[in-house]
């Protein structure tokens, strides 16, 4: 099984799409903080815009992009002009809201909505991502000639999708609202993809997937997380010292193999406390923990709440 295929198997993600934006220029959106498991998203369809937040200087977007905010933070996109967006006026249209406005200039065509997180630790994921993640499907990257095959068949499908999403939304039939909410979770994980298969992939776990030296590592974690891993181990397992081990994992993701080998042993422990009825302590021991207070202090540690305080609430408790 790859990386991402991994990660979607520990952390489930659904899709809801919510809103179509057609707005003439000036025109804003402006978005608070999302909720707990939430990480908002927006396709533009059609026009340009200008994208500002806390993660980093304004970014020009064209027709096509796909930015994601994995941290859920607010954010502001407007057409650029500086003037002041005018009233915005909404109806209802099968499962969405289609916001319009009375501006003049340039048109531009938004899909919105939420990608939901399952009620799993999910700081493997989003820990792993940027604040931001901006992903442009219609043309290749500047300054590349040839387009790897990978990247390439990645932007074909991303570009079939949201086509499908946008005809959904525009012209709905019966069972429209299930479909495209089916494919929002699917855009997530084909975006996640098309990102990981660039040129700069984001610097994070998924950055991993361009390093098939460390595959071996990353498969011995996910599968035998119960077993005493120690960098000697893993690094014999990719067939490198253990300098060099250590090394490549820390330019890959900035990051030491045993933070991340401690992630995933929490999340699958998380996971199998909501899943399954088996006692705390024979939990940690499957994840590596012989010792019940060892699991104790490292799973409150890393998720904020001790195991039995997270099963008891379902997960729904904001992690540290």
């Amino acid at each position: 099984m790859d990386l991402l295929s991994r990660l979607l198997s520990l952390i489930p993600v659904t899709g809801r799409l919510e809103l179509r934006c057609l707005f003439g220029a000036p025109w804003k959106i402006d978005q608070a903080v999302s909720g707990v498991r939430e990480i908002p998203y927006h396709v533009l369809l059609s026009g340009h815009a200008v994208l500002e937040d806390v993660n980093g200087p304004p970014e020009p977007l064209s027709a096509g992009d796909i930015i994601l905010f994995p941290l859920g933070n607010a954010h502001f996109i407007h057409d650029g002009s500086g003037e002041t967006a005018g009233p915005e006026t909404s109806r209802p249209k099968a499962s969405l809201i289609v916001y319009e406005n009375e501006g003049t200039g340039e048109k531009a065509d938004f899909l919105c909505g939420r990608f939901l997180l399952g009620a799993v630790p999910d700081r493997l994921l989003r820990d792993h991502l940027p604040g931001r993640l901006v992903v442009h499907s219609a043309l290749p990257e500047r300054g590349t000639d040839v387009e790897a095959p990978a990247r390439s068949v990645a932007r074909t499908r991303l570009k079939r999708l949201i086509e499908l999403m946008h005809e959904e939304a525009n012209d709905p039939g019966p069972g429209s609202e299930m479909f495209v909410n089916h494919l929002s979770a699917a855009l997530f994980a084909l975006t996640l993809r098309f990102a990981t298969e660039g040129a700069q992939p984001p610097h994070g776990l998924l950055a991993l997937s361009r390093r098939p030296r460390l595959q071996p590592a990353i498969a011995a974690m996910f599968e035998t997380p119960g077993e005493p891993w120690t960098l000697d181990q893993l690094s014999a397992l990719c067939h490198m010292s253990r300098a060099t081990f250590i090394r490549q994992f820390q330019e890959a993701i900035g990051r030491s193999a045993a933070d991340v080998l401690t992630e995933v042993r929490m999340t699958i422990a998380g996971r199998m406390l909501l899943d399954s009825e088996k006692p705390v302590a024979g939990i940690g021991e499957s994840v590596g923990y012989q010792s019940m207070a060892a699991f104790q202090r490292v799973f409150k540690r890393h998720i904020g709440v001790s195991p039995a305080r997270w099963r008891a609430s379902g997960g729904n408790l904001q992690q540290g």
